[in-house]
């Protein structure tokens, strides 16, 4: 039949576009959209929040050049972590079918992947933004690979140590907008750093077994592990109500961002005190959306403070 020659010379071709299809998801995979996406938030609220407030003419481009960069360079860090905790990936539920650890990608591929991807953003963000931004780009990646990554398989302050490059973001945007970084910068890049310990001690906890079967010491054993989950859920999250009022400390009024980002990060509490004192995966979760949803919110209510 002619329909069935027709499909049979069509299949090689489908199957093709198929496999092309999985090889691009795989290495797009790679680079942790879903992280990037928050990067490339925390990067443009710098940016913006770097800028006069009644500028004239806002400077989109240089906005996208910021982005593009940073985007390279953590989709390249992204990779490069991957490639070299690929066996401990593949010990764990949650990162078992990562490309790498599933063994769909060859681990030399991935490593030249995430080299050019480094180097490529490294280099743009040298050429089309400053030497500023690109700088503090490598200096996040190369302290997120060397000094994080291989700290928490030996010890639980690595979280600690891993929240200084994960907030760099935030400097990089500020950086490329304004050519330096200003004691404004510095506070938030504060809000950042402490964000991100109730952050990760929610997903500490909700995939606790995993990383222990990985040999990770996010947590320590025992009640020192108690401890540690008190100090980064309730302490961080006191602090960032004391920053709520930091525009009205460097002499802005603040009506709008003080009360609504106090009420935010007072919620944000509750959901970690919440984890403390039952330390279930329903309260890891809460408090994990929690965290989700607090970092936006207060970077919109910091540009709108500014207009």
């Amino acid at each position: 039949m002619p329909t069935e020659r027709i499909a049979a010379l069509a299949a090689p071709a489908m199957r093709g576009r198929l496999s092309r299809s999985s090889v691009f998801a795989d290495y797009w995979a790679l680079t942790k959209p879903d992280v990037n996406l928050l990067i490339l938030i925390t990067t443009a609220a710098g940016f913006c929040l770097a800028l006069p407030a009644h500028l004239v003419g806002f400077p989109i481009l240089l906005l996208v050049h910021t982005l593009a960069g940073t985007l390279l360079v953590a989709s390249g860090t992204a990779t490069l972590n991957q490639y070299v905790e690929r066996r401990f990936d593949a010990q764990m539920r949650r990162t078992k079918r990562r490309p790498l650890a599933a063994g769909r990608i060859e681990p030399s591929r991935a490593l030249c992947f995430g080299i050019t991807l480094s180097v490529c953003g490294a280099v743009y963000l040298a050429a089309a933004v400053s030497f500023l931004a690109s700088l503090l780009a490598v200096l996040t990646l190369s302290s997120y690979l060397l000094l994080y990554t291989p700290l928490k398989r030996k010890t639980p302050l690595c979280t600690l140590v891993g929240a200084f490059p994960g907030a760099a973001p935030l400097l990089i945007g500020w950086a490329a907008a304004s050519g330096t970084l200003s004691p404004e910068a510095w506070v938030l890049y504060g809000v950042v750093f402490l964000w991100q310990f109730p952050h990760f001690m929610a997903i500490a906890w909700m995939y606790r077994e995993d990383y222990q079967r990985a040999g990770y010491m996010v947590l320590p054993h025992g009640q020192g592990r108690d401890s540690l989950i008190a100090w980064q859920a309730i302490l961080p999250c006191v602090g960032l109500i004391t920053l709520s009022f930091f525009p009205v400390l460097l002499g802005g009024e603040g009506l709008l961002y003080t009360p609504v980002a106090s009420v935010f990060s007072v919620c944000f509490l509750y959901c970690g005190a919440q984890l403390v004192l039952h330390k279930t995966s329903v309260k890891a979760r809460r408090l994990l959306v929690a965290s989700i949803l607090y970092l936006p919110v207060v970077f919109v209510l910091l540009v709108l403070n500014r207009m």
